[in-house]
């Protein structure tokens, strides 16, 4: 094909006739990078001893960490046969001497301290800030267990904090997403390293507070990878603990690796090793909610089938029931004993009258005897007064009251001159007594003075 370029063959190339050679001193890199390394072995003593902080540690077999101070950092490396000879592993913020020597590694072309004895010797001033922040947030309760809130067990919406190109947020998305893809993922992009970091997580958790609700926000998830304790310090700043405290909805952390503890994790509701488990554990497994779905439709079919059952044992032993099978006959029958219950109830209220009747008759017959009208045919009476009130005692009654006497055939009106007690009554009665005896006693002895004068 005309025009056409033809496919690359570099053994057709030829080399340029000005191409530069050793001899024009020129050098190749492994040459400088091998009289780099000489020169440090040269002007520098076999050994050092060098102290200063350390930051980004990574056990990997062997340790690798950078060695700084105000002024510098330096990388440091440690082999695995030295390290296990040092035993417990250093710490970040730690301060350390480290004996060792200074190469040059030609591959990475990097100047690093080759270290052979580590020895411990203080805090950095990085570490003694955080465990001073660490004790002060603990006396205010900030990591109080029963302080901390319960994550939805569904959230509709979950808001991430963090860097939008960093790795951790693909891993929230992904496992998220395999999980349970209902679960929307929100993203608040907020540098989560180096000035001004700090400001800009605080800004982010307190508007996903006040916007909670417009946004449909359950829950929020704040992360990061790992990294060197400077790094990771933006989240150990007390404000970003402070907003992490005050937010209304509850707060995952998940900052660097499974050996970081920063000071909001230990604020956050829930602390995750990983970004990938800050997901599994705010997200449900779908697996797991299909699992259930299908063991509750289980138990409601055969919930539904035992009572379908039941009931169809029910309606055929009510089928079978003579109500159902000879319904006529139980009518009649209940109707003759309808029309039994009526006459034995007319004959109850017959004899039940002619109780009532007989009894009426002693009534009349006992009142006949004792009532007040005969009373009053034996010669006796009541005297009622002027209210129409029977009187019972002579005491009551006063000079010129109006009394009414009743006998057994009328009634007669007067007027009280005087009342008598009974007792007064009483003593009138033995005084006339008195008075009527001696009159007679001393008309006894008049006659018969003189029967007796007369006989002589």
């Amino acid at each position: 094909m005309s025009g056409a370029r033809l496919p690359f063959d570099p053994g057709r190339m030829k080399a340029s006739a000005d191409a530069p050679t050793a001899g024009d001193g020129l050098l190749r890199v492994g040459d400088l990078c091998r009289l780099i390394g000489a020169a440090l072995r040269k002007g520098l003593p076999a050994k050092v001893r060098v102290v200063g902080e350390v930051s980004g540690f990574r056990d990997r077999t062997h340790w690798y960490f950078d060695l700084k101070d105000e002024d510098a950092v330096i990388s440091c490396v440690m082999f695995a046969q030295s390290a296990r000879k040092a035993g417990a592993a250093i710490e970040n913020g730690q301060q350390v001497v480290v004996t060792g020597r200074v190469d040059f590694f030609d591959k990475q072309g990097r100047t690093q301290v080759y270290v052979e004895s580590v020895e411990a010797v203080g805090e950095g001033p990085l570490e003694v800030r955080f465990r001073k922040l660490v004790a002060e947030l603990r006396g205010l309760g900030w990591f109080d267990a029963a302080r901390k809130r319960r994550l939805p067990s569904f959230p509709r919406r979950i808001a991430v904090v963090t860097s939008r190109t960093g790795a951790a947020l693909q891993d929230v998305i992904v496992t998220a997403g395999r999980r349970c893809a209902a679960v929307e993922i929100v993203v608040v992009d907020a540098r989560v390293q180096g000035e001004g970091a700090a400001g800009e997580i605080v800004r982010a958790i307190e508007w996903l507070s006040t916007e909670h609700d417009r946004l449909g926000v359950d829950a929020v998830l704040v992360t990061r990878g790992g990294g060197s304790m400077e790094d990771l310090w933006a989240f150990n700043e007390r404000a970003v603990a402070e907003a992490i405290l005050k937010c209304k909805v509850p707060v995952v952390a998940a900052i660097g690796h499974e050996t970081d503890v920063t000071i909001a994790e230990l604020v956050a509701d829930e602390r995750c090793a990983t970004p990938t488990q800050a997901a599994m554990r705010l997200t449900p497994d779908k697996g797991a909610l299909l699992e259930q779905i299908a063991q509750m439709r289980a138990r409601s079919r055969a919930m539904l089938t035992r009572r379908v059952e039941h009931e169809a044992k029910r309606v055929e032993s009510l089928r079978r029931r003579r109500v159902m099978t000879e319904p006529m006959e139980i009518v009649e029958r209940a109707r003759e004993r309808v029309a039994r219950a009526r006459v034995d109830a007319l004959v109850a209220v017959g004899q039940r009258l002619e109780r009532s009747a007989s009894r009426l008759r002693e009534a009349r017959s006992v009142l006949g005897v004792i009532g007040p009208m005969e009373v009053l045919r034996r010669g006796y009476s009541v005297t009622l007064g002027a209210d129409g009130k029977v009187i019972r005692s002579a005491k009551r009654m006063k000079a010129g009251e109006r009394i009414v006497t009743v006998l057994s055939d009328g009634r007669v009106r007067s007027v009280v001159e005087k009342s008598f007690t009974t007792e007064d009554a009483q003593k009138r009665l033995t005084t006339e007594h008195t008075e009527n005896t001696e009159k007679k006693t001393k008309k006894t002895s008049d006659g018969d003075g003189k029967d007796q004068m007369g006989l002589f």
